[in-house]
């Protein structure tokens, strides 16, 4: 699943960036809403989620979302403030937030409140997803060979995890280099050219394993394709 945290107040913003991504969230962070906006619209569709801030460098985290909901967008929104009165939170969540939290606030609370709005998604993954006798399961973070007696899970890495999953959602579709990379890394992260060949290399030894020699093609020039 991917986010987007817009926090001005760095250490704050460091804080929920790694309680986020040690939950195994892919998360956008920026500091500034006309950043943020830019980010929204650059691919539509491509966040779960949004944490934002009310107060924000060159456009509030209020505008943002009386912009997205002037536009129909459904994003479930976070707003994070400072302000705890009650007009205050009448006028945030009439604005367009689903969830507003008042700081100070506790890292386990936060948590708490994306799992809920992760609930609400109408495409809310379910515990499970599979193609053919190859499972992922997503109670454990493993792959399963159903096919197999017995079928023993195989553990998975989080970007194992996400990767397989990226591919299963699109079964014998050619997934590029870049849209691996867009997909399991954030935009500001520093990865190396060959990240995505590597982590693919790393997946494949765990499906040999669990007896999927050939689940993923390589389609050079291209990026690769789940065959199942």
């Amino acid at each position: 699943m991917r986010l987007l945290l817009v926090e001005d107040e760095h250490d704050l913003g460091t804080s929920i960036h790694h309680a986020l991504t040690q939950r195994d969230y892919i998360v956008d962070w920026v500091e500034d809403g006309q950043t943020a906006w830019d980010y929204l619209n650059t691919v539509p569709q491509r966040y779960e989620i949004a944490i934002l801030d009310w107060m924000l460098p060159k456009l509030s985290g209020l505008e943002l979302c009386k912009r997205l909901r002037s536009q129909k967008n459904q994003l479930p929104i976070m707003l994070l403030t400072a302000r705890d009165s009650m007009n205050d939170r009448v006028t945030g969540l009439d604005a367009g937030a689903d969830d507003y939290l008042v700081k100070p606030f506790g890292m386990a609370e936060l948590l708490a409140r994306v799992r809920a709005l992760q609930r609400r998604l109408p495409n809310f993954q379910p515990p499970q997803l599979q193609i053919g006798s190859l499972m992922l399961d997503y109670s454990n973070f493993s792959v399963v060979n159903l096919g197999l007696e017995p079928s023993l899970p195989i553990i998975l890495t989080a970007k194992e995890f996400q990767l397989l999953e990226y591919l299963m959602q699109h079964p014998q579709q050619i997934l590029t280099h870049e849209q691996i990379r867009a997909r399991l890394w954030d935009f500001e992260s520093d990865t190396v050219s060959n990240v995505v060949a590597a982590q693919v290399r790393l997946l494949r030894r765990k499906l040999l394993e669990c007896g999927f020699p050939k689940a993923i093609e390589t389609m050079r020039g291209f990026g690769y394709r789940f065959c199942g």
